[in-house]
Formats: C-alpha cells, structure tokens, sequence
C-alpha cells in the first residue's frame, strides 16, 4: 500500500510539472515573433504587432506583413506602401511598437501621442545592423544567411536595444 502511495504522489508531481513546461513553452511561442520583424525594425523587442510611422501617419502589421495606411475614408491594407511614400526611408524613420489589435482605429490618439516624432532625427538602432543573437540565431529571418557569411566569431550583442514605448 505504501509503495502504491509513493507511487500515486510521484506520478501526480510529474504530470504537475509536464503540464506547466507544456503551458510555459505555448506561452512562449505565443509572445515572441523576432523572426517575423522587418529589418528596419527597431531592436530589442521580442514581440511587436505593429510599428507605427509617425512620419508618414502609417502602420506595419508585423505578423501579417501588412501596411495600414489611410486613403480614401478607410483602411488599407497592403503589403506595400503607396507612391506617395516612396521617399520615406524605413530605416530612418522613427518606429514605435504598440502591441494591441488595431491600434489605427485609434488613429488620433496615436496621432496626438507621437506627433513630436513626425520629424524626428536621432536615428533608432535598427534589425539589419544589429548584432544581436536573439535575431542572429534566427534562420528564417532575413538577415541570418547575411550574417552567417560574415563569420560566427563576429557575432555578438552590442548593448543597443533601441526605445521602448
């Protein structure tokens, strides 16, 4: 009876365990999408939804590959930027990460919030000229095969993590 015991209290405390890893790892893959984040993308950020443009009053669906732009009285989406944003450069342009649905149907508060970033000049760290492991050891990511061929030794983080909002 007693090995019965020792037995059921053993087995209860590793379905316990199995069952929070199993719900840790889902959670995990839940929140992290660095392997989906553009190149010119800000660093430092496991997880974004959107970046929002303020330069150009345009969002970019991270997950979906998607720009949300305003023309017209609606949304569009599209996986390019229309004519009219063909001078603005992405790597330059200021990026803010907001991590909610469908942050453009709260366009003016976005609006009003960064709009001292329209013009903004001091450049923010971007993906493509990072370091970083956590984009680095990616293979799926754009800049993995970039990175590869410049040698493993050379691969380190360089401390720069960009803003945070």
């Amino acid at each position: 009876m007693k090995k019965l015991l020792i037995f059921t209290m053993l087995l209860s405390c590793f379905l316990m365990t199995y069952k929070g890893n199993a719900q840790l790892r889902v959670g995990v893959r839940a929140n992290v999408n660095i392997g989906l984040q553009p190149i010119w993308g800000p660093v430092g950020y496991s997880h974004v939804d959107y970046y929002y443009l303020p330069g150009i009053d345009v969002y970019y669906n991270v997950p979906q590959h998607q720009y949300v732009y305003f023309e017209n009285n609606q949304w569009i989406n599209s996986p390019s930027l229309p004519p009219r944003y063909g001078n603005y450069d992405m790597y330059r342009g200021y990026k803010v990460v907001i991590n909610e649905p469908t942050p453009y149907l709260h366009a003016d508060v976005y609006r009003a919030r960064y709009s001292r970033y329209r013009n903004y000049s001091e450049r923010q760290h971007v993906i493509r000229d990072s370091r970083d492991r956590r984009y680095y050891e990616i293979p799926d990511h754009p800049m993995h095969s970039h990175w590869k061929e410049q040698g493993d030794n050379d691969h380190h983080d360089n401390g720069h993590h960009g803003e945070r909002h």
